[in-house]
């Protein structure tokens, strides 16, 4: 599938590479702690990691091991404990719920291993979702919209309701929808656990297309070492505690 994509501005060698230098996620001694009745489940514990801009993270670990929340706190969807966590240099757990909320729609696109798409909305009208609470007009809301699902290789479903298309099509909608307010950062929670391998690998190489090209951090939860080899790097987590990182394949 070839990629259209100038909906996103690419940089003038249209390779992006990530900078160490200027971390995009700074987190420090990240504790998350559940009540359960009356037992404390710890789902992570005292975790240190950077993300740089640009990078392409694979989070990795066991079922439970602490992974996905470490996602939804870096996405401002949850909230840590104790600890930091800093994107682009603003403590999310610090902001109000409405801060975050404006915060998360102007700095994270998420793509979820349930599509999350509603059943009873074409694929345009999901992938506009994201700009009814913008200031865009109407032909502005259209030009956004058909450039992100002709990016994903959509354009000819876009009048299609979910339940029209394949799981992999539909993974791919909810990329777009991810992208069209254009993010810094996109969140990937085992995005190719409901898909074939052949929907799988078109799903990945879309991520890594949009990070490469277009200059997002990807941040890829999953447990497939198959996915995570397209990442730049992965970091293993097991029982709440971040054991090591390396290059990704290593």
């Amino acid at each position: 599938m070839e990629l259209n994509l100038s909906f996103i501005p690419l940089s003038e060698s249209a390779t992006v590479r990530f900078s160490m230098e200027t971390p995009l996620v700074q987190i420090r001694a990240l504790t998350k702690v559940y009540r359960r009745g009356a037992n404390d489940v710890v789902a992570l514990r005292r975790v240190d990691l950077d993300i740089s801009r640009g990078e392409f993270l694979a989070l990795m670990g066991p079922s439970g091991s602490g992974k996905s929340t470490l996602l939804h706190i870096i996405a401002g969807i949850d909230r840590p404990t104790e600890g930091q966590c800093l994107v682009g240099g603003i403590d999310v757990s610090r902001l109000s719920e409405r801060a975050l909320t404006l915060w998360r729609h102007q700095n994270v696109g998420f793509v979820f291993q349930s599509f999350n798409l509603i059943p009873v909305l074409t694929a345009y009208e999901n992938v506009e979702l994201p700009l009814l609470v913008t200031s865009l007009s109407r032909r502005e809301r259209k030009e956004h919209v058909q450039a992100a699902l002709e990016l994903v290789g959509l354009s000819d479903r876009q009048h299609h309701l979910p339940g029209q298309l394949s799981g992999g099509q539909e993974q791919r909608v909810a990329i777009a929808r991810a992208i069209v307010p254009d993010p810094n950062l996109i969140v990937a929670d085992e995005p190719t656990g409901n898909l074939d391998s052949q929907a799988a690998a078109s799903v990945l190489q879309l991520l890594q297309v949009l990070n490469s090209k277009a200059g997002k951090t990807v941040v890829l939860v999953t447990h497939d070492p198959k996915a995570a080899a397209y990442a730049h790097r992965t970091a293993h987590l097991e029982k709440g505690e971040l054991l090591e990182t390396g290059t990704a394949g290593s």
